[in-house]
């Protein structure tokens, strides 16, 4: 892809303080972007964006929780009080929260749909406002997952979810098409983050589970999403890309 594909463009990327988030900011910034970076964790928001601007171009953090309006506010009002618009929105901010279906609490389910389905689709309808008002149509991306597509032990809510996400991606093909606004989905399957490496036995385990060999890595993910959000897949909206060496074409089971 050019270094500067996306020159003049400003996006905004939730959940990135680390792992698929940055790596997905680190790459937009490095090819001409603007970037609005959010995370929950103000210090790591702050100290990745940091990183980014000093590396790779334009960063600017935007802590906060992605779920709640007044967060969605701020990144939407920095981005047009910083640069006048609003081109790319990476809704990349999850949460995974295991647990039996039988016994899973109310509270984790209303967290994982908060997090997931509601910050999502609330930055959306934000940033296509914003950019029917532009009037240059623009690009979103939901992050979903191979759960979304293939059952996995004591994530039913995630699951739900990811699945979700991609019928809203679908769904919002009939709204924001007349606006030049595509909207696609990413699913990663295993994917080698700060998360996933703490348990000492997920990359071997994935590794042997996985058709090509490997997990994911951040970058794999990134660089299917800067496609997708990219000039060159203006014609692409409504879809999901499948990121996981294979796994869903087989579906072996960690358990």
């Amino acid at each position: 892809m050019d270094k500067k594909a996306f020159d003049g463009k400003v996006a905004i990327v939730t959940g990135a303080g680390q792992g698929i988030g940055f790596e997905i900011s680190r790459q937009l910034a490095g090819r001409g972007a603007a970037v609005i970076l959010n995370d929950i964790d103000t210090a790591l928001a702050e100290k990745a964006a940091e990183l980014i601007d000093a590396e790779q171009g334009v960063c600017v953090p935007v802590a906060g929780d992605s779920s709640q309006t007044e967060t969605i506010g701020k990144m939407i009002d920095t981005a047009i009080g910083r640069w006048g618009s609003v081109d790319i929105v990476v809704a990349n901010a999850g949460v995974t929260l295991f647990g039996s279906f039988l016994t899973y609490p109310p509270a984790d389910f209303e967290k994982v749909l908060k997090v997931n389905l509601t910050g999502t689709f609330f930055l959306a309808q934000a940033a296509a406002r914003q950019m029917k008002v532009q009037g240059t149509g623009g690009s979103l991306l939901f992050m979903s997952s191979a759960t979304g597509h293939q059952a996995h032990k004591d994530l039913a809510a995630y699951g739900m979810t990811k699945a979700a996400l991609e019928m809203l991606a679908k769904n919002l093909v009939i709204e924001l098409s007349p606006y030049r606004i595509n909207v696609n989905t990413v699913a990663p399957g295993a994917t080698l983050t700060e998360r996933t490496m703490h348990d000492a036995t997920y990359e071997k385990t994935w590794s042997a589970l996985t058709p090509m060999g490997r997990p994911a890595t951040p970058a794999d993910v990134a660089n299917a999403v800067l496609f997708l959000v990219g000039d060159e897949a203006r014609h692409i909206t409504g879809q999901n890309l499948m990121i996981d060496g294979g796994w869903t074409a087989i579906s072996p089971s960690p358990y």
